[in-house]
């Protein structure tokens, strides 16, 4: 099935689009609670609702999902403090309610979305390697030619996604995801501060050795810079500063 079928897109009704954030997860390398980003979530989210699209937030395990600390605006660490998008969402009490009871991913019907994001943050790196519903539901949006999705950690649904052959979906693609120079970045600064010991990851493994490894032809446009790229109807983000370029991306391969 091609992006052109009209089976798969209905020209007559507005575009839909799922957006999958990662339940609340423990990290193993730290212990803290980690969760999804927010301006992976609601950047994207803003440009497709402006498009007139119909977007539905999924989890792989559905009910409340948590944000990164970090990724809040009002967070005192001030790291996301110019985030308005992510704000607005925030204290959009509508919207905040998405968040708040999200659908299950068993729950998402294939045929009646025309695109899937993977949005990112810390808990994919510790919690998608059990999604296995998530797994399936990528592959299965990517076999039949609809425009498949991932963004920073979210990428690392690439880990363990592999096509109905048992090949890595991502073998021989092209694509992005959260770099080894910001991996380096983010535990540089810990150290730096004292938060972590020196030597002790933030990640238990990287996005960029470990799609390489694949077989992927990984690239990256350098340290936060926004970046997103197509190979065919899979579609990558580098980073939490890269949801406004994903979306454009995906906006441009649903036609619109």
């Amino acid at each position: 099935m091609s992006l052109k079928d009209p089976n798969s897109v209905n020209s007559k009704r507005p575009k839909r689009v799922a957006i999958v954030i990662a339940n609340p997860a423990t990290s193993t390398t730290t212990g803290w609670p980690v969760g999804f980003w927010w301006s992976e979530l609601a950047h994207p989210y803003h440009a497709f609702a402006e498009k007139g699209y119909q977007v539905t937030i999924f989890s792989p395990d559905g009910g409340q999902c948590k944000a990164d600390a970090m990724s809040d605006p009002n967070d005192p660490s001030g790291y996301s403090s110019g985030d308005l998008i992510s704000q607005g969402f925030i204290h959009t009490e509508s919207l905040r309610a998405l968040v708040d009871n999200t659908k299950p991913v068993s729950a998402l019907n294939v045929a009646d979305y025309d695109a899937l994001v993977v949005a990112g943050g810390q808990a994919p790196m510790f919690s998608f390697e059990n999604a296995t519903d998530l797994q399936r539901k990528f592959v299965a949006f990517y076999e039949s030619g609809k425009v498949t999705s991932a963004l920073c950690h979210g990428t690392a649904i690439l880990r363990y996604a592999k096509l109905s052959t048992g090949e890595y979906l991502v073998s021989g693609k092209t694509v992005t995801g959260f770099a080894n120079v910001e991996e380096d970045f983010a535990d540089n600064a810990v150290w730096e501060y004292g938060i972590l010991p020196r030597g002790q990851h933030l990640m238990p493994w990287r996005i960029e050795d470990e799609l390489k490894e694949l077989g992927a032809n990984y690239v990256q446009a350098g340290l936060w810079r926004g970046f997103a790229i197509r190979d065919g109807n899979l579609i990558t983000g580098q980073q939490n500063f890269s949801g406004a370029e994903t979306a454009s991306v995906i906006i441009e391969a649903l036609g619109e």
